[in-house]
């Protein structure tokens, strides 16, 4: 049986990459994989990628632009071995599918590509502002769906929709869920969350947690209490 800490993906928001790696040395014993996104990446580079820990490595760029440029960018990537790396799915299938070539590359230690579907930083009216009708379920169901038949290895999603998205993409999918909040703890700027226990219940195969971890006077004994 997998343990929750095996499934606990700890964000490493910062650019700083002093704090950076000590965050990531205290709650490595905790989690299975280390979440470095654009203000890490663009602060510190691969360089920084390759500096901040042993742990294995998800890298949370969001890529999203036309294939040929996307292939590009995981090609060059592959050199850091990331054990996951994100795309957007409104790019689109052909974009999706470049990135699946060329990660193919790597052959069987290529990362996983996970096609982000609606940013857990939005609701409903939020997406009708940009033109987006029928609310958040039924855009990741539609985008998820597309990315799975293009390439996708799995799909970001809010922990409010990864129990459609199991029944809709079988068991294959890989689904990770931020916006986590161990309760009490405030949601900041996330509008769709739910708690560890819940995410998983409702089918998460992994759980991404940062602020709370990372913004807790004792970051290692924040993670170890998730995990436990």
């Amino acid at each position: 049986m997998v343990s929750v800490a095996e499934r606990l993906i700890v964000a490493i928001d910062t650019g700083d990459l002093g704090r950076a790696q000590e965050w990531a040395s205290a709650v490595a014993p905790y989690c299975g994989l280390i979440k470095l996104g654009l203000e890490f990446f663009l602060a510190n580079g691969p360089a920084g990628v390759r500096g901040v820990t042993e742990r294995p490595v998800f890298l949370d760029l969001k890529l999203h632009d036309i294939p040929n440029t996307v292939a590009g960018a995981i090609r060059a990537v592959l050199p850091l071995a990331p054990r996951m790396v994100t795309l957007h799915a409104a790019g689109g299938a052909g974009m999706l599918r470049a990135a699946r070539a060329a990660a193919e590359a790597a052959g069987t230690e290529r990362p996983l590509l996970l096609a982000v579907t609606v940013l857990t930083s939005l609701n409903a009216a939020a997406l009708a502002e940009t033109g987006v009708s029928g609310g958040p379920r039924q855009q990741v169901l539609r985008l998820a769906q597309m990315a799975i038949r293009s390439g996708a290895d799995g799909i970001v999603c809010s922990p409010h929709e990864a129990a459609i998205l199991r029944k809709a993409l079988g068991s294959r999918a890989v689904l990770v869920t931020p916006g986590i909040r161990p309760t009490p703890v405030a949601a900041d700027d996330q509008a769709r969350v739910m708690t560890p226990e819940q995410a998983i219940a409702a089918g998460a195969d992994w759980i991404v947690i940062g602020r709370p971890i990372t913004g807790a006077a004792d970051p290692a004994a924040a993670a170890r209490a998730i995990a436990a």
